[in-house]
């Protein structure tokens, strides 16, 4: 019997079309999943049974008469709590957030979604505000491994990548400032696109900036492209979103690697102590482009670690996010969080402006770098699962979690579409992902790589079985 929790969005839309079944049968399953291993995993803010089923109902009717509504009508998906949803609070993995506001609007990304015909099944953990790169806040507590409960499921948006996983439904959007949506999906064992700056509109803005993407959090690159599709467009609320793709990003996918130039740089020049078992995994993954016609050459950017320049915008704009609440407010916060609004609040405007033009010189070196290279290559973390609970693995001597994900946060300074590839695991059994990064405005390269990965089994359809299935 098909499990249709295992099933890709693309698999399930088949599914519907040729009536082996239909979303409500998809909806029940992935809501019972969902359920079963929430207690374990804790990907979940909320679930709104109620609601899906009767989404999915509307859109059985729908199926029925041959008239489904856009590209992903019955499609499950979740949200990460940093998103707006119409219904349903938006807390943002904090304590000092009402939930008792209106609650009466869509962000861009969830209103396309729900144009479309998607269902909605709940909304995915974040860490406060988003601040760091592991899922764990005062308000849902500790968001755990999929494949191993004891370690982190990373972050931020580690309950949308732990759902994706576990078969709480194939699709997930969520948002990534500084590898928000890669770390997980590493970390998980799934596949995630940050997109370029603006090509996923997002409101209310934040106050990262431009710093902060919104991007689909799938099981494999086709259903992301399929996603891409979909929330890709323009929203007259985002001043800064790009105007619309030139055509559908499924329609680049099967183009293949043949004759691209892929720049594979394993640690950035040395600057990365890249974990044996990673090194490994995305070398072999590398070696087949090559077998797959790309022109490969290990090479590293011009380009030394930002961490400070990205500290000064990223603590600025935690200290934003926070400037309004009061003194019994800011005791309910994660005290890291704390920490980091209170250097945020001390820097200059000078400060700040010269942290953007490490950033501007960051984007002109990197545009340069394509000028030779279609794609650039690197592990996404150099690492595997960590501790659940931590924000830095023990013994590491790292600060900030920035220290353990230098391959992600300079991509987003830049604003390059940037993904992360599943291509194997450790001794283990934990993830291993690889990064696929592009010139601005190039997504579609990033897709059309990726699938190549899948199609050559490279890489694995993201998905665990919990245990005792």
């Amino acid at each position: 019997m098909t499990e249709l929790t295992e099933l890709t969005a693309v698999r399930l839309l088949e599914g519907y079309r040729k009536g082996e079944w239909g979303p409500v049968e998809a909806t029940r399953a992935v809501l019972e999943r969902a359920e079963a291993v929430q207690p374990e995993v804790n990907a979940f803010v909320r679930l709104t049974a109620e609601e899906a089923l009767e989404q999915a109902r509307e859109s059985e009717e729908r199926w029925r008469r041959g008239e489904p509504r856009g590209l992903l009508d019955g499609v499950p998906v979740t949200v990460k709590d940093i998103l707006l949803q119409r219904g349903a609070p938006t807390l943002r993995g904090s304590r000092a957030v009402d939930p008792a506001g209106r609650w009466d609007e869509d962000a861009p990304s969830v209103a396309r979604l729900r144009e479309h015909g998607a269902v909605f099944i709940g909304k995915t953990t974040t860490p406060e505000f988003g601040w760091k790169g592991v899922t764990d806040s005062p308000l849902s507590g500790i968001t755990r491994n999929p494949c191993d409960p004891s370690r982190t499921a990373g972050g931020s948006s580690g309950g949308s990548a732990a759902a994706v996983a576990l078969g709480a439904g194939p699709l997930s959007l969520g948002t990534d400032g500084g590898g928000s949506v890669r770390i997980p999906a590493s970390f998980c064992g799934i596949f995630a696109l940050k997109p370029t700056y603006g090509r996923v509109p997002l409101y209310p803005a934040s106050a990262f900036g431009t710093l902060a993407h919104v991007g689909p959090m799938t099981r494999d690159a086709a259903d992301a492209a399929l996603m891409m599709d979909v929330i890709g467009h323009p929203d007259s609320r985002d001043w800064s979103a790009l105007s619309a793709p030139a055509g559908p990003y499924t329609d680049g996918l099967a183009g293949g690697v043949r004759g691209l130039r892929v720049a594979y740089s394993p640690s950035l020049g040395g600057q990365v102590a890249v974990q044996p078992a990673v090194a490994r995994a995305v070398r072999r993954a590398v070696e087949r482009l090559a077998e797959l016609g790309a022109y490969v050459t290990e090479t590293d950017p011009d380009l030394t670690d930002p961490v400070e320049a990205f500290h000064t915008l990223w603590f600025s704009g935690a200290a934003r996010v926070t400037q309004h609440l009061g003194p019994h407010q800011r005791e309910l916060l994660d005290p890291g969080l704390r920490e980091i609004c209170a250097r945020g609040a001390r820097y200059s405007a000078l400060e700040y402006l010269a942290a953007v033009d490490v950033r501007m010189d960051l984007g002109r070196r990197m545009g340069r770098f394509h000028d030779t290279y279609d794609l650039l290559v690197t592990p996404t973390m150099p690492l595997t699962a960590f501790e659940a609970g931590a924000e830095v693995p023990k013994g590491s001597g790292h600060r900030r979690w920035t220290g353990w994900t230098p391959f992600t946060y300079p991509f987003n300074m830049t604003q390059q579409p940037a993904a992360s590839v599943p291509v194997g695991a450790d001794t283990d059994g934990l993830p291993i992902g690889l990064q696929l990064v592009a010139a601005r405005h190039r997504d579609d390269l990033v897709l059309r790589a990726a699938h190549a990965l899948y199609e050559a089994r490279v890489a694995s359809v993201g998905g665990v079985r919990p245990s005792g299935s």
